[in-house]
Order: structure tokens, then sequence, then C-alpha cells
């Protein structure tokens, strides 16, 4: 059903509409307003990209507006309780002894009643939109979570998919933008170039690119392609065995048997990309100029085959409009250019202590 609905059109212009309008009316005013503060000081473009996916994909999940990157930056209960619950399900995840947390769990004391009480406050709010969908009627909106009440009357699974979506895009998409920024900071050529496409496609006056337009933006597609190959917004994910089976390479896997696979290491490996595989070099996703699509094997940011991420090409354009959006607008100076990023443990790779920068409105000679 998911696969069904994120490849119609209607979805798609839908979700281009949301993150457009977060853009125009919340995103630029944001960034204007610290370019204009008297102080001068940086912003956490990380904690600013957070708000901004939070805010869309609540949109485009359940049709709910938490407002995060309203200019006063408010502080989102749904948010902090989420953000809560996703810390410390990424910590279970990867402890070594997971014997400790399953009996704080028995005992309901520490990390576990504050995983629980996140959780619950959660499942209280997404369950109070659903109600009040049904009371009010759904079949007009276009919201995900109403696409999915046409045909599933189980509140509880329908609330358990939409917090999937909202887990799978939010931390997901604030990780690609903040360290995408990182690299177009450290790389003012590749700066150069995207303005410079983006001249050639759109007209002088024209604020934001159409879908159309977008698409033709080749270079545009190899520089976030690029960025996401050297900084997967998830660094590792495992799998399952749920039967015996065998690899391509003719290793066998027992039932049950976890397989992880790591795309972070997959992007500086030799053996794949090349001697200059640590370099940021958009190039080597273009053919005579045009983008030039490798397997996605080769680079599964997205997973590949039949469990390739749903959400990819809603993903991709909602970059490419918020980078088009900044970049022609405005002159983003990072704090600490020349320190490498360092990521904090986690499901999805977050910036340690954010990402300070310095916003300048762009002056164009005339």
């Amino acid at each position: 059903m998911a696969s069904l609905e994120l490849a119609s059109i209607s979805i798609r212009n839908y979700a281009f509409e949301i993150v457009n309008t977060e853009v125009k009316c919340r995103l630029l005013p944001l960034l204007t307003s610290a370019a204009k503060s008297i102080d001068g000081g940086p912003i956490d473009l990380q904690d600013v990209f957070r708000r901004f996916s939070f805010d869309n994909i609540c949109k485009f999940s359940f049709g709910l507006d938490p407002g995060c990157l309203e200019s006063s930056l408010p502080i989102s209960v749904f948010a902090e309780s989420f953000d809560l619950a996703s810390k410390l399900s990424a910590e279970r995840a990867m402890a070594t002894l997971p014997l400790v947390w399953k009996i704080k769990r028995f005992l309901n004391m520490g990390t576990e009643k504050h995983l629980r009480e996140a959780i619950e406050v959660v499942g209280l709010l997404a369950d109070e939109v659903i109600m009040q969908k049904r009371k009010l009627g759904f079949s007009t909106n276009q919201d995900l979570l109403s696409r999915f009440m046409a045909g599933i009357t189980d509140d509880r699974y329908l609330r358990d998919i939409v917090i999937s979506f909202i887990l799978a895009g939010r931390d997901t998409m604030a990780s690609a933008l903040t360290t995408f920024f990182w690299l177009l900071a450290n790389h003012p050529k590749v700066v150069s170039r995207v303005r410079e496409e983006s001249d050639q496609v759109m007209a002088s006056n024209q604020e934001f690119a159409s879908y159309e337009q977008i698409r033709e933006m080749h270079y545009l597609h190899a520089v976030v392609n690029e960025s996401l190959r050297l900084y997967p917004p998830v660094q590792f994910d495992s799998k399952f065995a749920m039967e015996d089976d065998v690899l391509p390479d003719g290793t066998f896997v027992r039932k049950g048997t976890r397989v992880t696979y790591h795309p972070y290491a997959m992007g500086r490996m030799e053996g794949i990309w090349g001697t200059d595989c640590m370099e940021f070099r958009p190039e080597r996703w273009l053919e005579n100029g045009a983008f030039c699509p490798i397997s996605p094997f080769k680079c599964p940011v997205f997973q590949a085959g039949i469990r390739v991420c749903l959400g990819k090409e809603m993903s991709l354009v909602e970059m490419k409009i918020v980078a088009l959006a900044v970049v022609r607008k405005f002159d983003v100076k990072i704090a600490a250019p020349e320190a490498a990023p360092r990521f904090d443990p986690g499901l999805t790779a977050m910036l340690s202590g954010g990402l300070q920068a310095e916003i300048r409105e762009r002056v164009i000679a005339e």
C-alpha cells in the first residue's frame, strides 16, 4: 500500500508543496533573521534541519503541523518525546549487555522507565490525531494517515505505520542536510557550479524551482549523491535471515543470523570507488554532463532491491529543494571547517555538538 501511495503523482505533488511551504514560510525567514542579527553569532544548522524535517514529516504523515521551525524555535513535547524514544532505543540496539536494559524494563526503572513514558506521549498524540480524523472525516485529506485510513480500520496498526514513517524520514533527512552543507562550506567551487546550473535552468526572478526544473539539474543531483556516498545518514544496517540462505559470493547464512552491512565504510573503499574514494568529487556521477546512475548495491544508502527505501525519490527532491533555496540566497560559513565531522552514537548519524554556522545574505554582482 505504501509503495503504491508514494509512487502516485498526487502524493508527490503533496510532498513537494509541503516542503516548499516550509522552506518559504519558515526556513528562509529564520535564516534571513540569523543573517541580520546584531550579534551575528552562529546558528546550529543541525538543530534547524531537525526542526525543519520534523515539521515536514509530521505534516506529510499525520497532517499535523508541530511548528518546530517557527521563528521562536519552540519546544515541542511531541518532538522531545520522539527524540528521547529514538535515542534510548538506539542505546538498546548498541548495548554490550542487553540483559541490563531487559532487567530495567522488567523493573520499570532508569532509562527504560523514561523510554516507556516517551513512547506513551508519542502514542497518545498519534491516537488523538487518528480519533479527530475519524470524527471530522478524512476522505478529503491528502496526508499519508488519511490515505491509509481509507483501507485500514485497526487504529493501533495505523499509529505504528505512521510513527514508522516519521522515524524513517525525520533524523535521516536532518543528518543528510547537515553533512551536505558541511561539505558545501568546504568546497566553494561546488557551490558556484550549483548556482551557475540553477541560473541556467531557472528564470532570474524565480525564487523556487519546479519539480521538472529540479530534474534538469544534473550537477546538483550529482552533488547530493556524492554527499550521501561519503556521509550516509544510516551508517550501518542489519538484517536477520528468516531462513537458511546463501549470499551471492557463496557464503552460507544460517536462519536467524544477523548480517550487517556498512554504507559509510563502503563509500570509502578503493576497491569500489577508486583511489580518490576519500575525495568529495561530484563529477564521478556525471558522464558528458549528464547524471549517470550506478547500481544501488554499490552505494546502498537507500538500501536496494525489494527493500529499497520507499521515500528515496521524495528524500532526494527535498534535499535539492533546500539546497537550491539556501545556496541561491545565502553564503554559509562553518565555524570550524577544518574539523572533521564527529558523530554521536545512534541509529542515525548526527553530528556531536551540532553544526555551528554563520549565515550571510548573498551579494550578487550586477
